[in-house]
């Protein structure tokens, strides 16, 4: 494992993550904890997120809730808020990559892709904003996917959900830049999450994905962490309304 920056910038600054018990969100939990943030993390997983909190040296909290549920993520946000401050940074991670054939989806299944992968996102940044706001400034930092990118089958409610993560994150950027918040998207490729090896990462796709990827080497949650913390700190203080891609060159 290579040795990582500091930025002292992060040290007890307000943190929120969605969907923060497991795979991606667990590590940047983990990443920004390790800067001495107060860390406040909400999923649907009670249980994972327990062993989460209890496994992490520093100041972790956390709130259980179904994000699809915008009354729940609220009520969620405000009491973390009452815990650790308001944020002044937001990471919209929460999603899931369920795999659906276009032919079975119905309108129902469509706007509950919808509600997993990207309605929540909005409304996390709609209750966070005004602290932020009153704060003098902050960063928001979305998760995309490069699945789009890369024009990959086999889920199209999930591709549609994604593909929109950065046309919000654009056009919030220029709502909220003139209160010096900052706006980006994140871009992974194929995480080696456990979720990911347990359900698709076969000897054979890994190889044809190594075959796409310019860089040999599989993507470890750990990369995509570090590229959020950098967004969240001072150092990226001029970075707004951008897509900075995490995926080993593959598109």
């Amino acid at each position: 494992m290579p040795e990582f920056a500091v930025f002292p910038s992060l040290k007890d600054k307000s943190v929120l993550v969605t969907g923060g018990a497991q795979g991606i969100g667990a590590e940047i939990v983990r990443a920004f904890a390790t800067q001495g943030a107060k860390v406040g993390f909400i999923d649907l997983d009670s249980e994972g997120s327990a062993a989460l909190a209890a496994s992490i040296e520093g100041t972790v909290e956390y709130e259980t809730c179904d994000l699809r549920d915008i009354d729940a993520q609220r009520n969620a946000i405000a009491a973390l808020a009452g815990r650790l401050g308001n944020a002044s940074v937001l990471v919209n991670n929460a999603a899931r990559d369920d795999r659906h054939h276009w032919k079975d989806v119905t309108p129902e299944y469509w706007d509950e892709r919808q509600a997993t992968n990207l309605r929540h996102m909005f409304f996390a940044i709609q209750a966070v904003a005004p602290g932020m706001i009153e704060a003098g400034g902050g960063s928001i930092i979305n998760l995309g996917s490069n699945s789009w990118w890369e024009a990959s089958g086999g889920f199209p409610a999930y591709a549609t959900a994604k593909s929109a993560v950065h046309g919000l994150s654009r056009t919030m950027a220029r709502d909220l830049g003139k209160h010096r918040i900052r706006v980006n998207s994140i871009v992974p490729g194929w995480i080696m999450t456990e979720r990911q090896k347990d359900l698709w990462a076969t000897p054979e796709t890994l190889a044809a994905h190594r075959e796409r990827q310019c860089l040999p080497d599989l993507i470890e949650p750990v990369y995509v962490a570090r590229m959020v913390l950098f967004l969240a700190s001072d150092d990226a203080a001029m970075c707004t309304a951008c897509n900075y891609m995490v995926e080993a060159g593959s598109i």
